[in-house]
């Protein structure tokens, strides 16, 4: 049996897995990320865990094949750097250098994104496919595109930023400096954004109640509410998910992918969900008049996807 280590390092965790060659993760192990700190440090800690990762599994560092990591930000491969990343304020910062210094092992990098939709790719909703975009609907919306079966990262190794194609000229600010994106109407934020405004038009609304009671204004209140009766919330979702379907459609227009998976919390909603995205972008995507046209899935690996995939970047 071969192992791999993926390390999912992110701006409050980092989390390393020991995986093995039929893609099943057998221990994890896990730190705070502790940011701003020096970099070494974080890169230190990311050596720690993947032994403690081992140790937990069983097995000595040296049983593993190589090390893979995800991170937020842009990724060099090929010098095993990290040139920028804002969340965890890092600038050429020598990943592979630094984990070598610990364990003499193959060390490989690519960005979160890309990491978990190849995991995706390998061994989840887009498994068998030749080419594949898997769009992450969180805080922002995360893409990673699989062209014949490797990683799409563009001359600047920051493509694939699916979420920042404008989708209406003029719309609401995006973090990007950009108005309109697709991520200000199809991530988790622009979907309590929506809600949030809908609240405001009415005060009568369901939703204010349910509020409430949970506290806060969550991205599952306008689905839940709409499950309710409340006409305000099927408002939004019914406008959330024609912003999705557009953001979608373009994608396949683009890559005409085999497979182009969604995953995030707002997936969990299932059919109210998917089937009307499904219907919306059937009747908008260029190749509808074919027999054969992009299949949709919910991405299977969850929080897993950044491990499994960072873990056979070997292989990408």
């Amino acid at each position: 049996m071969k192992y791999y280590i993926g390390i999912d390092l992110g701006g409050t965790n980092i989390k390393a897995g020991v995986v093995n060659e039929n893609f099943e993760i057998v221990a994890k192990a896990t730190t705070k990320t502790l940011c701003p700190r020096p970099a070494k440090e974080i890169c230190d800690d990311m050596a720690k865990v993947s032994i403690e990762a081992a140790e937990k599994a069983g097995i000595s560092i040296d049983d593993v094949e190589w090390i893979g990591i995800g991170t937020p930000g842009i990724a060099d491969n090929v010098n095993g750097t990290i040139p920028y990343s804002n969340n965890l304020d890092f600038h050429d910062v020598p990943v592979r250098k630094y984990i070598q210094e610990h364990i003499n092992k193959p060390v490989y990098v690519a960005n979160d994104a890309n990491a978990a939709a190849y995991g995706e790719f390998v061994a989840g909703a887009a498994k068998g496919a030749k080419d594949a975009v898997c769009i992450t609907l969180g805080t922002g919306v995360g893409a990673g595109i699989i062209v014949d079966g490797k990683i799409l990262t563009g001359s600047n190794l920051a493509g694939a930023e699916l979420g920042h194609i404008v989708i209406e000229v003029d719309g609401p600010q995006c973090t990007c400096g950009r108005k309109g994106c697709f991520e200000v109407f199809s991530s988790a934020t622009g979907l309590i954004r929506m809600t949030k405004e809908a609240m405001e038009s009415d005060p009568a609304s369901v939703m204010h109640k349910m509020a409430a009671e949970d506290g806060k204004v969550s991205a599952r209140l306008a689905f839940n509410a709409m499950r309710a009766g409340d006409k305000s919330a099927k408002e939004v979702v019914d406008k959330y998910i024609k912003y999705l379907a557009a953001g979608i459609t373009n994608a396949i227009n683009i890559f005409q992918p085999d497979v182009l998976c969604i995953g995030g919390g707002v997936c969990n909603e299932g059919d109210p969900l998917m089937v009307p995205m499904r219907e919306l972008v059937k009747k908008e995507v260029y190749t509808r008049m074919l027999d054969k046209n992009t299949r949709i899935e919910v991405a299977a690996l969850g929080n897993d996807a950044g491990i499994i995939g960072a873990a056979f970047l070997g292989n990408s």
